[in-house]
């Protein structure tokens, strides 16, 4: 690039800078005396219907509740508490799930919050003409399928008992079934408002209504969201007044509006390139905060592509990968190697798993014995779309891998092709991150290895004892069973079998101005948060 490029980039980078912050800043004008947080979001949330989103959840989790709420106890830790049901009751086998909501919750257009709302909101989940994404949260509510199938009207598990109790039946036990009604996914709707909304429910701010700390008061698609505090909600008043959320797409842009005083929180997730700026920068520095990240970096190794059925290459690819050099190139240090399914502040952690060393000159020799001592060819996924620290991520491993004997080749392919072609099991090997939706092994064993999930992810890891114990896991009441029964499965599914390269889990960091007083960072670490205790000055 020329210099005049370059000082022609600076300062159309400056100009779009300045031009957003007047332009915000000229619709966001408030009282002196009102509280307002103001964040960016890397891009548009596109709904606020947690029905129809499997990766926005930040208006989910501030403009509507669920039946029960998961808190950040400390950094990484987090328990499940009462929510929209104050309480609820259990049958001993498992299956039939009482609540009894609290009187007195308003949804935003003023209708108190009954179980005939708790009902229609499942059910609409389950009903095919929603066509919702998130439906495989009440998989194991009886009557489920045949709603999904379109062959009934209702949903014969959910059962409104009077207007304050809800009763859930599922076909079998579940255990993880609280957890996952506190994932955003269940957050309750108004039957009433949202009929009335029809298609158009939470895509403006007129069309969504839910039982939140906050209301959504202006949708400016691409652009921003206003929400404002709700001032009868059930926990008390929010402490801010307002939260203002604008669309910022580039890191750099990110920054400078930080540094111009326009964003108060900076989330590094959005914009790892400038985490070394902030802890180098003596004003910033101590205002970095962070929390472990309940999620994994990982690689799919498809066991469909040849040679990779073969453990013994499998296990070579675990040691010709330097995990730790990825780490602190890509993510400063700022993590921990993972050995195995479960990341650090999920429930089942196991710190005393046995580590995956870097070592190139076993792994040659294993690739050898096993037949191949001229080494393997291997195609890795680079998604256009998901920026440059997945494509340098991919060119470090097509890097290190080469002592071992492995060659790589990496195949661009836009998002839809690769989920299109992942579903069904015909994937090439891929590195993603996955973070807790709620915090129980499950959320990451069935996901990625269960009978149906191992071929929709393009695992292909079929072992008949290990989807018979998954299934089986889901539905011991008894805790330390459980846990000690994925731990097993832990160690026969990574060490044993090699069935994927578990590479680390980050910590997630922030950067706080001056301005705020009172932030945690979150237990999933999901840049997606409820701000309903945060406060600025």
């Amino acid at each position: 690039m020329s210099s005049n490029l370059k000082r022609f980039h600076i300062f159309t980078t400056i100009f779009l800078a300045l031009a957003l912050t007047f332009l915000v800043g000229s619709v966001t004008m408030v009282s002196a005396k009102e509280k307002e947080l103001r964040i960016s979001y890397p891009d548009d949330p596109k709904t606020a219907d947690c029905q129809k989103n499997t990766a926005y959840y930040m208006l989910p989790l501030n403009c509507f509740d669920r039946l029960i709420e998961c808190i950040t106890l400390e950094s990484g830790a987090s328990d499940l508490v009462p929510g929209l049901a104050e309480s609820w009751e259990v049958t001993p086998d498992g299956k039939t799930y009482t609540f009894h909501l609290r009187r007195g919750v308003y949804f935003h257009n003023g209708e108190e919050l009954t179980a005939d709302d708790v009902v229609y909101t499942f059910d609409r989940m389950l009903d095919p003409k929603t066509q919702a994404l998130n439906t495989d949260i009440l998989n194991f509510v009886d009557g489920a399928q045949d709603r999904l199938d379109g062959k009934t009207d209702t949903t014969k598990g959910l059962k409104a008992l009077d207007k304050y109790t809800v009763q859930i039946t599922l076909s079998q036990p579940f255990a993880p079934f609280l957890s996952v009604m506190a994932s955003p996914q269940a957050s309750i709707f108004n039957r009433k408002f949202t009929e009335k909304a029809g298609d158009q429910f939470g895509l403006t701010a007129k069309t969504t209504c839910g039982t939140g700390p906050f209301i959504m008061k202006e949708y400016v698609l691409n652009d921003h969201v206003t929400l404002v505090a709700n001032d009868k909600y059930y926990r008390g008043r929010p402490e801010l007044d307002r939260i203002f959320v604008r669309v910022v797409t580039d890191p750099e842009t990110m920054r400078m509006l930080f540094e111009a005083g326009e964003i108060d929180i900076f989330d590094c997730d959005y914009a790892f390139s400038q985490i070394p700026y902030f802890l180098e920068n003596p004003k910033w520095k101590d205002r970095v905060v962070s929390g472990p990240r309940v999620g994994i970096y990982y690689m799919c190794i498809n066991q469909k592509k040849e040679p990779f059925g073969d453990v013994r290459v499998r296990k070579a690819l675990q040691m010709a990968i330097d995990r730790q050099m990825i780490l602190d190139t890509l993510f400063y240090g700022r993590g921990t190697l993972a050995h195995g399914v479960m990341p650090k502040g999920l429930i089942g952690y196991n710190p005393d798993l046995e580590p995956i060393v870097y070592d190139p000159k076993k792994a040659k020799e294993l690739l050898a014995e096993a037949g191949y001592p001229d080494g393997v060819d291997m195609t890795l996924v680079q998604v256009s779309t998901w920026g440059q620290t997945w494509a340098k991520m991919n060119e470090l491993v097509q890097a290190m891998v080469k002592e071992a004997g492995f060659r790589v080749k990496i195949s661009q392919v836009d998002e839809s092709t690769y989920y299109a072609v992942r579903k069904t099991g015909d994937s090439d090997h891929y590195m993603q991150v996955w973070s807790a939706d709620f915090n129980d092994p499950d959320n990451f064993f069935y996901t990625f290895f269960s009978k149906s999930g191992t071929v929709v992810r393009s695992f292909n890891n079929n072992d008949p004892e290990v989807f018979e114990a998954l299934d089986r896991a889901r539905t011991i009441t008894d805790q330390k069973e459980r846990i000690a029964l994925y731990r097993e499965l832990e160690k026969k599914i990574v060490h044993d079998q090699a069935a994927w390269v578990p590479f680390f889990n980050i910590e997630h960091l922030y950067v706080l101005a001056p301005r705020v007083k009172k932030f945690v960072v979150p237990w999933n670490g999901w840049s997606d948060m409820s701000y309903y205790e945060t406060n600025v000055e």
